[in-house]
């Protein structure tokens, strides 16, 4: 029998649901792989992270050979299962781990019994990182505790020069002897070092339910916490990740499940790049995709950046407060365009330190003036405030001053930790209210 065309149509279109129907359950029926994860129930969030820098010029480049490091980090917030991102972002050739592990840590170089735990990547136990990229590996269950010392081993086989690191650790990382030692409760230590190589970030998963969310704090060395204590994380982010551990207040709902990153990078710019070679990082507009956008649960950040700017630009060049400005808004509005809400951190004084000069202080005050008054950024954390000498205003008050006249000592880092309003956190998954943040400055 011989169809009309609406007739044709309307048999074609039958045929077609009835095909989808029965893809559409074959799909839903498929078993699930081994290595598979119903992403739908994760809720991954950062419970500690560094900002890669590099590469360093070769004389300067940590070398490892056959060698497993053990790279000590502090969790902020606890969850019961973890992951960790590798980076190779700052490298020009393909980064070979050969292993990897993550352990409780009991001290030293020596990690708790029955936390060890074997890490994959895409299944495997080991991997090949593209040069200018990062790897996550997979899921390991794991009970991570807040404010905790997790061991990281990283097993590099053949030669590796750390192209990617983060300079100023702050903490004794451990070095072994030759040989894949990442599974080892004590390891055969060969040297110390005060850097992280290729680790990027450790996340946890504490399931939907549990609700949670990161700040990522982005700056330069004073949020890298340089000249504070080593191995005591006695940066202020470490104080703001123990604050909101510690803080139980229903009236303003502060949410534990708070992870902190801490994403500052000793000498880092708002503007410019470093000069070849520094470890200090690229341009806060260059890396903020790499080192916000990808951090894992990110809802807030800070931003406390411009001192290298003003304190580096020269006398037939100098950066002005409106070139500053404009650097901060296009921050603000890449943030806002990802729903995350950005707290402006005033710049701390730095009148005797090797680049200072009243003219220098002047731009630095005006940039202070807008951040306070211009409304542009979600809420304020007065770090000059808190930090500076009532008698002399633009210097460092004596007692939080490290010795240099620009960067805080232990009591400097734990008073700036302490001044920020946790007020401005009170809203993970809710309704962000703007008025609300105004009213705590």
């Amino acid at each position: 029998m011989k169809l009309s065309f609406p007739a044709l149509l309307d048999a074609g279109r039958r045929t077609f649901l009835v095909a989808g129907l029965a893809l559409a359950t074959t799909l839903t029926i498929a078993p699930i792989g081994a290595q598979a994860q119903n992403w739908t129930t994760e809720r991954w969030v950062g419970t500690w992270g560094a900002g890669p820098g590099g590469p360093p010029l070769p004389a300067n480049t940590q070398t490892f050979t056959d060698q497993t490091l053990r790279l000590i980090v502090h969790s902020s917030i606890g969850g019961n299962r973890v992951r960790i991102r590798v980076s190779n972002e700052m490298g020009s050739t393909p980064l070979r781990i050969g292993a990897a592990h993550i352990a409780l840590r009991a001290g030293g170089a020596d990690i708790q019994a029955g936390t060890d735990r074997p890490l994959t990547f895409s299944g495997n136990t080991s991997i090949t990182i593209p040069p200018g990229a990062p790897a996550l590996s997979d899921p390991v269950d794991l009970n991570v505790p807040a404010l905790s010392d997790l061991a990281v081993s990283i097993y590099l086989p053949g030669t590796v020069g750390a192209t990617t690191i983060h300079g100023t650790a702050s903490q004794t990382n451990y070095v072994s002897l030759p040989g894949d030692f990442t599974g080892a409760a004590s390891l055969p230590t060969q040297r110390t070092i005060l850097s992280w190589p290729h680790l990027a970030e450790v996340d946890v998963d504490g399931g939907q339910a549990a609700g949670g969310a990161a700040i990522v704090t982005l700056g330069d060395s004073i949020t890298d916490g340089t000249r504070s204590t080593p191995d005591t994380n006695n940066r202020w982010p470490d104080w703001l990740a123990r604050r909101l551990q510690t803080v139980r207040d229903p009236i303003l709902g502060i949410n534990t499940r708070l992870g902190v990153i801490n994403r500052g990078i000793s000498g880092n710019r708002l503007l410019s790049n470093p000069a070849e070679g520094s470890l200090a990082g690229r341009s806060i507009q260059e890396r903020f995709d790499r080192d916000v956008l990808a951090a894992a649960g990110v809802r807030y950040m800070t931003l406390m950046i411009g001192i290298n700017d003003i304190g580096n630009s020269s006398a037939t060049n100098p950066v002005s407060a409106d070139d500053l400005i404009a650097g901060y808004r296009q921050v603000i509005a890449r943030a806002h365009a990802k729903g995350i809400a950005v707290y402006g951190a005033t710049l701390t004084p730095f009148e005797g330190a090797g680049y200072y000069s009243p003219e220098k202080d002047v731009v630095r005050q005006a940039v202070n003036n807008w951040i306070r008054s211009s409304d542009e950024f979600d809420g304020v954390i007065d770090f000059d405030r808190v930090t500076r000498d009532p008698a002399h205003p633009t210097r460092f008050l004596p007692a939080y001053d490290s010795g240099d006249h620009l960067h805080p000592n232990d009591l400097g880092y734990q008073a700036m930790g302490g001044a920020v309003p946790l007020e401005l956190f009170r809203s993970v998954g809710g309704a962000y209210l703007k008025a609300e943040q105004k009213q705590v400055q």
